[in-house]
């Protein structure tokens, strides 16, 4: 983590009041929650709509912080303590944060973005680069205009390969972001639905993304899904150096074999005669390994010890999370977010899954998508297999429309639809047992991994 006096701090931020008295106090981390603070840190506050973080600023520096950041238009500052005036905490945040990227000479970057996938290629590409290197990378959600500075402020000077998420809502975020983190490598995953609402179309959201290319670093490499006609189109005429991966042999890197098992997937690629064993659920989850393959590859890593990093691999929690239920159940917990992209992935997943008596869907409300809501979520239920799928219970108003569509495909009673938790949970306890495999998938705002905790 940032390491330095406050008068190195004052070198790296715009500051507005005198700080000569303080100026030698040391700065060990940032921190921007009165319940996280650690002895040393620097703590930031923000004003929010319903609440205002300077009021917290003498806790904080209470509970240890060494010292704290004050915007400029906030009454009162408490000039007694170590406080450092900012014009805008958040601005002098990522000020910081980019300051002390580019004191990192020696650091490499690899920039992560896609409508899906992101964080599960984030966790496979670290987890190969670090047969090699020491690695750090975007933790939970970090992925945004404050996570990624807080994200790049925790790495540590000695660190060989920061791995960072990008996500983004709106057309501009990408770019802010990259810039600041300068990535040598960077990926996209795929283009999805995800923020039509605000992006209004597939190509809208391909532009969003290839945002990422302008902070790369001279000669950077960039990986993406060659499977997307949006983004090889857009790619046509840059000059740097590219890769691709995707299902179709005109990629760079693509899967000659998978074969799915419950614990996961056994895959070979084109070129290598070798097969790879990724401990994680659906095949899409191969393409975003490809993805990790090519970087770690590209920085060094023979493709012949990759599976030792496969072997460790554990996910961020909620991504193709398999747990046991209380009755002996197997849960897939995919609650942490869903796109008609993913969902459709997911479902195909428990399609071909084998040796269960029973399948269960639980699906809910897919958000952000737009005008066309409605029909990606009946086009999601109609997708579902008869033969393969017993049973669909949906939550949430979006979710009544999922169960439309299921109807088409599956009779009346095998489709349930809800909008209260507690009265699905309890109708789908009536179903469960040791033979039954369960799929629980929902956008964040859905919160269904409360249904995959009471089942457990």
């Amino acid at each position: 983590m940032i390491q330095r006096t406050i008068a190195q701090i004052e070198k790296m931020i715009s500051v507005h009041n005198d700080i000569s008295g303080i100026s030698s106090i040391d700065i060990n981390g940032v921190c921007i929650d009165t319940r996280k603070i650690t002895k040393g840190n620097l703590f930031v506050p923000f004003k929010g709509e319903k609440t205002d973080g300077h009021q917290y600023v003498e806790a904080a520096l209470g509970q240890g912080a060494a010292a704290a950041l004050w915007q400029k238009d906030v009454p009162n500052p408490p000039l007694h303590l170590p406080v450092i005036v900012v014009e805008d905490t958040l601005v002098a945040l990522q000020e910081l944060a980019r300051s002390y990227r580019n004191q990192l000479t020696q650091l490499k970057v690899i920039g992560i973005t896609g409508s899906n996938g992101k964080t599960t290629t984030k966790d496979i590409t670290a987890n190969l680069m670090a047969l090699q290197y020491k690695v750090q990378k975007t933790e939970g959600n970090y992925n945004n205009h404050l996570g990624l500075p807080l994200t790049v402020l925790n790495l540590d000077e000695d660190t060989d390969i920061a791995i960072l998420e990008m996500g983004m809502s709106a057309r501009g975020e990408i770019q802010f972001l990259t810039e600041l983190a300068r990535p040598h490598a960077v990926m996209i995953t795929n283009i999805g639905e995800s923020h039509l609402l605000d992006l209004g179309s597939r190509a809208g959201i391909a532009e969003a993304k290839l945002e990422i290319i302008a902070g790369l670093e001279d000669n950077g490499l960039v990986v993406y899904n060659g499977d997307e006609p949006l983004l090889r189109e857009r790619m046509v005429d840059y000059q740097g150096h590219v890769k691709t991966f995707g299902r179709n042999q005109d990629n760079d890197l693509y899967p000659v074999g998978i074969t799915s098992t419950a614990q996961g997937n056994v895959f070979s690629v084109n070129g290598l005669d070798q097969e790879f064993s990724l401990p994680v659920l659906g095949t899409h989850n191969v393409l975003n390994a490809l993805a990790a393959m090519l970087v770690a590859n590209h920085f060094g890593v023979p493709f012949a010890r990759m599976n030792e990093g496969f072997a460790s691999l554990k996910l961020t929690n909620m991504r193709m999370e398999l747990v046991n239920g209380k009755n002996g159940e197997k849960i897939i917990n995919d609650a942490y977010n869903a796109s008609p992209t993913s969902m459709k992935a997911a479902i195909e997943l428990i399609n071909n899954l084998k040796g269960y008596q029973q399948k269960i869907l639980v699906l809910g409300d897919m958000l952000e998508l737009g005008p066309q809501e409605v029909e990606f979520h009946r086009e999601v239920g109609a997708m579902v297999n008869p033969q393969e799928i017993d049973l669909v219970f949906t939550y949430g108003q979006l979710g009544r429309e999922i169960a439309e569509g299921a109807k088409t495909v599956l009779q009346g009673d095998r489709v349930k639809s809800f909008t209260d938790k507690t009265e699905l949970t309890k109708e789908l306890i009536k179903y469960t047992n040791q033979e039954t495999l369960i799929l629980i998938k929902a956008s964040r705002g859905m919160k269904l991994e409360e249904i995959a905790t009471a089942l457990q």
